[in-house]
């Protein structure tokens, strides 16, 4: 198993020995590594938005003779608390959908909503298969992919989707395989 720097901070998608706790996390638990989405992952969600303010300026610029001031007003608030919203949210999942490797577990918490939560956990005595899988220009140039980890049985499988280093975390899934 690979040694890595243990520089970062919360907001890091790729986090080496964090020094958080998690639900859960039996007393000589030691979280290793923690993932969640690659930052270049969400440009989509910024650029869409910025498409969004650059419509409403349009809007503001050609159509302001056609609208009172207060229906201005109201259609910028709204817009600008929608697309906020929207950029809120998205920050939200990004941030709590992580992928937390212990010396005991690998563990995969998925927030679907900011009310729905799913923890999915496999013990390396269970785990049967890690793939990597990588594809596309950006993925190749900053290096994210999808991880896969295959369980015995009818144990459910995990998933780490658009992550960084994704083949330096498979070779540390692999060598706690190999030491369990």
């Amino acid at each position: 198993m690979k040694k890595f720097d243990t520089s970062g901070t919360h907001l890091h998608s790729f986090f080496v020995k964090p020094s958080i706790k998690f639900e859960n996390q039996s007393d000589d638990e030691e979280i290793l590594l923690m993932v969640r989405a690659h930052p270049i992952t969400q440009l989509l969600c910024l650029f869409n938005s910025l498409i969004v303010f650059i419509f409403l300026f349009l809007v503001n610029y050609f159509f302001s003779n056609y609208f009172t001031f207060t229906q201005l007003v109201f259609l910028n608030l709204l817009v600008i608390v929608i697309v906020l919203n929207f950029l809120w949210f998205n920050f939200l999942s990004w941030y709590f959908n992580l992928g937390i490797i212990t010396n005991e577990r690998v563990i995969d918490v998925d927030f679907s909503t900011v009310l729905y939560k799913e923890t999915t956990t496999a013990y390396y005595n269970k785990i049967e298969d890690v793939t990597v899988k990588t594809g596309g220009f950006l993925a190749s140039i900053v290096d994210y992919g999808n991880i896969f980890v295959q369980t015995a049985g009818t144990e459910a499988n995990i998933e780490f989707m658009n992550i960084p280093l994704p083949s330096r975390v498979a070779e540390t899934i692999d060598g706690l395989i190999e030491k369990k």
